[in-house]
């Protein structure tokens, strides 16, 4: 064996045995196990029950064997817990190809191919081709956002890679791929959540609760996010994010998790 074919060899062990590290973690007596190839997914399974304790309170309301949308579902912690803790049929959007891995080993590792489908398509105002923009290549990252070249605060994102993809609408998905009506809406897409809305009143009439993600100071997603969520006849309940996040002025100071009910 010469030295390059070491070298791969090498290379194809290290990324095995990377890819097969995982996290056992708990929350309110439910066991969860996840996939950690780096330190930003040991970070978000360490921090699952500190960083975004709303939403986890909120599906912990959730009826018994409900269809929730998952709506940005990354890896899938929120889908894995919603699945496991109240039953429901999760079908998880997630259009980044450096998630879409984790997100399907999470899913295995919690035995829950049952009850989470992989939806690996973005959801946006209405049907189209245009490009995932994306602002990192990390397993587990964030900050994307398709069709469009501003992020989660309006402001434009620093790309640094980008493919070509289809979008579709919540319309397209139920009249299009036959997915089930939601009862609920988990939506944290960085930033175009109110086109997503906006391309979604139909199903968004027939659900029973929404948590939104909005950045208060992106003003036209927080002002047409409210107008479209209103007029599918949902009331705004409250706003939370993690109490660590007033601590430090940085962009998720202004980020909550905006919950809306019928």
């Amino acid at each position: 064996m010469d030295k390059t074919s070491v070298g791969r060899y090498l290379y194809g062990q290290i990324i095995d045995t990377t890819m097969a590290r995982t996290l056992a973690t708990e929350h309110r007596g439910i066991d969860l196990v996840f996939s950690v190839p780096n330190a930003l997914n040991r970070y978000r399974v360490e921090t699952l029950s500190t960083k975004e304790p709303e939403t986890l309170e909120w599906i912990d309301r959730f009826r018994q064997g409900s269809v929730v949308w998952d709506i940005g579902a990354n890896v899938g912690l929120y889908s894995c817990y919603a699945a496991k803790a109240r039953g429901c049929r999760v079908f998880a959007f997630e259009p980044s190809v450096f998630n879409l891995e984790l997100l399907a080993r999470n899913i295995f590792l919690n035995q829950l191919t049952d009850r989470i489908t992989i939806v690996p398509l973005p959801l946006s105002e209405d049907l189209a081709v245009s490009k995932l923009n994306m602002t990192t290549t990390h397993w587990g990252g964030a900050l994307s956002t398709f069709g469009q070249s501003y992020g989660h605060d309006g402001e434009p994102i620093g790309k640094v890679f980008e493919f070509p993809t289809i979008g579709l609408s919540m319309i397209d998905a139920v009249t299009l791929l036959k997915i089930p009506q939601p009862d609920y809406i988990k939506m944290d897409v960085d930033g175009i959540e109110h086109l997503i809305l906006k391309g979604g009143l139909p199903v968004l009439r027939s659900i029973k609760e929404a948590s939104i993600e909005i950045n208060d100071r992106f003003a036209a997603q927080a002002i047409y996010a409210k107008k479209y969520l209103e007029e599918a006849g949902l009331s705004f309940k409250e706003k939370r994010h993690a109490d660590y996040f007033e601590l430090h002025d940085n962009p998720a100071k202004y980020t909550f998790n905006q919950i809306w009910v019928r």
